[in-house]
């Protein structure tokens, strides 16, 4: 087994420490999805993000039991669908959740997103805080969250979340949202770190940034999440790509090339929130 990159450390508030680059299973499923999560722990990834909605909890479990890296060198996260808020359907999704994965414990849940027309995420942060002081969720957090949304949280239970995983990339860089995680000593996570990667791919900054260090344009898009102080979750089936992105501390983009990428950022003309990873379903 292949030891991991030395990658960066991100801290929360309440100790949570999760590696810079994580994996993600977003349509990762079935024995293929269960074999791809395996090939990602044994190349080095320790940080394997999961949600309710992905239905594939069972697999995600399935690769971690039978993984040769140890349970607890693992980070397992997954995610309280939108149509689960209500109390206590909320406590036995999160019990669901962790009898799927036939783990003792889910290492860190979040609300998927905050769901406001239903306007019940505070009792479902109640039913998180609660099934932490259980045990069977040992930190909690949050998803697609705003700072608004944070706030009633924090003020309703004095508890404020560990992570804020949000869509973030070059062309929707999310400052304030980052600026405000910051502040509140919540770590900012990246779902769809590389956008809709055909575009982003393709895009004549990241190219030039990408051919100018020798790397592809993959790398380049997270080493750039490296340097701004996120956690990106990539996804990959193979195990060539899922070293590769990965392998990100051979190289580093100066203060020109992060200027450039700065100059990317276009959340009026980026449409958010077509993202099925939370409208589904919920």
């Amino acid at each position: 087994m292949m030891e991991p990159p030395a990658i960066p450390v991100r801290k929360a508030h309440d100790g949570l420490e999760l590696p810079a680059i994580g994996f993600g299973t977003y349509k990762v499923n079935g024995f293929a999805g269960a074999e791809a999560i395996k090939s990602a722990l044994e190349v080095g990834y320790r940080l394997i993000d999961s949600a309710f909605n992905y239905e594939n909890e069972g697999i995600v479990g399935k690769a971690i039991r039978e993984s040769e890296v140890p349970r607890e060198d693992i980070i397992v996260a997954s995610k309280l669908p939108g149509r689960h808020h209500q109390y206590d359907q909320a406590r036995v999704t999160i019990e669901e959740s962790v009898a799927r994965m036939g783990l003792d414990y889910i290492d860190l849940y979040l609300i998927h997103w905050p769901n406001p027309s239903q306007g019940q995420f505070v009792e479902a942060w109640q039913a998180l805080v609660d099934a932490q002081k259980q045990g069977i969720v040992k930190h909690i957090g949050v998803s697609n969250f705003l700072p608004g949304h944070i706030d009633l949280l924090i003020r309703a239970t004095g508890v404020t979340p560990a992570v804020n995983q949000v869509e973030l990339h070059p062309f929707f860089q999310q400052n304030e949202q980052r600026a405000y995680d910051d502040a509140h000593g919540i770590i900012t996570e990246a779902w769809s770190p590389l956008g809709r990667a055909n575009q982003m791919l393709k895009d004549p900054t990241i190219v030039r940034i990408a051919e100018k260090h020798g790397v592809s344009p993959v790398a380049a898009i997270l080493r750039w999440h490296l340097q701004l102080g996120d956690v990106a979750i990539p996804k990959s089936m193979h195990a060539e790509r899922q070293r590769a992105n990965l392998d990100l501390t051979g190289f580093s983009l100066d203060e020109q090339d992060m200027q450039d990428i700065a100059a990317m950022d276009n959340p009026e003309g980026y449409t958010f929130g077509q993202n099925p990873h939370w409208h589904e379903e919920d």
